[in-house]
């Protein structure tokens, strides 16, 4: 019996077409509200949306035959992603579509705050003639910030090059070898600030990113700067900007997103240097029939032949091999994990060694699993499909190697991670009940679990650091759930890595790296 879709949003006729096509039955009942498409999903193996639709856990429970979920663009917040994993149901987007749509539109912003075009054009249509208050400025020669360097924000540079302008950028995960070849000079952030002339964010948000232009990182900015962001609301401090608009140091904005929307009211709006739309990036026919055509092949492919591709919730790996690969694809994206978060700098080399049985394995997966791991801390929404784009994007050197035998374990699992400044490895294994181990960290041998909230302290194996770190956290009313110590030799360079309950509050952690003998102390989330 042949598949059955149904697009429940507008797409472009061609993505319909391309169901028929190959065979698939599709139904487009667009608008629906909840209780009309929670009585007739169950009909349906696949169903393709954009953001309008709503993919709740109720509508997924309902949903006896659904295998996948297609958005026709890039963000998934329409769509309980849990709980389709929970259900088995593969959820694909199309991470790619709108970067060209998107780039233009922030160079569009960019022209129109350099020239001030939107209020000219208010004036003039007004019948004024104010031929002198619009004074704008040449982007050639300027220099333009960009933070964020990957598919969009190098695309963006591309533009500005061939706009004359100099281009710097700041983003931990660009390479100095591909800074090189978009030519572009990678910077530190204070760096960026203390010399673009505009500055255009390209990032995810994410704990790391939310409000990275603030009132500290404003006061460092060159006076005159324009702010452009057509990536994530949340990015920059609304209300600080405005008061840096209103003193006279930020010369304009142009925000194609905000903190909260639909966007009502914000505190940028009704300032006369700020220009704005309605969340725009994406808005174009081009970039709306790419997204179209792409969800519609991706959905086809899996449906008839089991491919899987630019999936946000489960690896490219057939049912047979799921099994014995399960725990391991939890490993690497642990391990990948472990080292993104105590990576500050930027990554050139990932190197991803699998000994004994699990070198068998499909270790793609595996490496994508590693990857996405390594990455999420920094940049936020990364799944195990598009890991390995964005690492390439970024220029980051990935290799893997397999050996035949893996010491005293089964398998092991090593990931390996060169930054410009160290290099810094870790390796673990799965032990017969299923559970992914650490076991050793920069050759010091170590054998612990995963916990949800953990501590990685490197310390000086000198007595007395356990009593005092436990007198600290027990102080603080803080629970120790495991404590695993290892050390290079007896008086030498030692890590302890400890499972708490519940989280660890910054003046707790300020405590920690205080107490005699800790080198460093940070904070992990598993």
């Amino acid at each position: 019996m042949a598949p059955k879709v149904l697009i429940a949003d507008k797409l472009s006729p061609a993505a319909a077409q391309i169901f028929k096509d190959r065979g698939i039955e599709v139904d487009i009942k667009t608008g629906l509200e909840r209780d009309e498409l929670i009585k007739i999903i169950g009909q349906y193996d696949g169903v393709a949306v954009r953001s309008a639709t709503k993919i709740t856990e109720k509508v997924i429970a309902t949903a006896d035959k659904l295998k996948v979920i297609g958005r026709a663009g890039i963000g998934v917040d329409n769509i309980d992603v849990p709980a389709a994993t929970a259900k088995g149901i593969i959820v694909m987007n199309t991470p790619f579509g709108n970067s060209i749509t998107t780039a233009e539109h922030a160079i569009a912003l960019m022209f129109a705050l350099a020239r001030q075009i939107p209020q000219a054009d208010v004036s003039t249509q007004a019948g004024k003639w104010e031929k002198n208050r619009f004074m704008g400025v040449e982007l050639t020669g300027k220099t333009l910030g960009i933070i964020g360097c990957g598919n969009i924000g190098s695309i963006v540079a591309s533009r500005a090059l061939g706009l004359c302008m100099r281009v710097i950028a700041f983003d931990p995960f660009l390479s100095p070898e591909r800074a090189k070849d978009i030519g572009v000079e990678k910077v530190d952030l204070d760096e960026l600030l203390t010399r673009a002339d505009f500055i255009s964010f390209h990032t995810p948000l994410t704990e790391k990113t939310k409000n990275l232009l603030n009132a500290d990182t404003l006061a460092k900015t060159k006076k005159g700067v324009r702010i452009i962001n057509c990536a994530r609301g949340g990015l920059v401090d609304e209300a600080a900007l405005r008061a840096a608009l209103d003193s006279g140091h930020v010369a304009g904005a142009a925000f194609d997103v905000f903190s909260v929307e639909p966007a009502k009211e914000n505190p940028l709006f009704g300032h006369p240097d700020v220009v704005s739309t309605p969340h725009l990036g994406a808005a174009t026919s081009e970039a709306q029939e790419n997204v179209a055509l792409q969800i519609a092949e991706q959905m086809s492919d899996y449906l008839l032949r089991g491919a899987i591709s630019n999936a946000v919730n489960f690896p490219s790996i057939t049912a047979e091999e799921a099994p014995k690969l399960k725990p391991f694809i939890t490993l690497a994206e642990k391990l990948g994990s472990f080292a993104g978060q105590l990576t500050e700098t930027g990554i050139s080399k990932v190197q991803i060694t699998y000994e004994g049985s699990v070198a068998q394995m499909k270790i793609k997966a595996l490496t994508s699993a590693a990857l996405a791991g390594l990455l999420r801390p920094m940049l936020g929404d990364v799944n195990v499909v598009s890991s390995s784009i964005i690492a390439k994007e970024r220029g980051i050197v990935v290799e893997e190697t397999t050996r035949d035998a893996a010491g005293d374990y089964e398998s092991l699992i090593t990931v390996t991670v060169q930054t410009e400044r160290q290099s810094r490895f870790i390796s673990g294994t799965v032990f017969a009940d299923g559970r992914p181990r650490i076991v050793n960290i920069k050759g010091i041998r170590m054998d612990a679990e995963f916990g949800p909230s953990m501590i990685y302290i490197t310390n000086l194996d000198k007595p007395g650091f356990i009593g005092k770190f436990s007198g600290t956290l027990g102080d603080a009313g803080i629970n120790i759930a495991t404590f695993h110590v290892g050390r290079e030799a007896p008086g030498g360079n030692a890590i302890a890595l400890i499972e708490i309950d519940g989280e660890l509050p910054p003046p707790v952690l300020d405590k920690v790296r205080t107490l005699p003998q800790v080198q460093s102390a940070k904070p992990l989330r598993f």
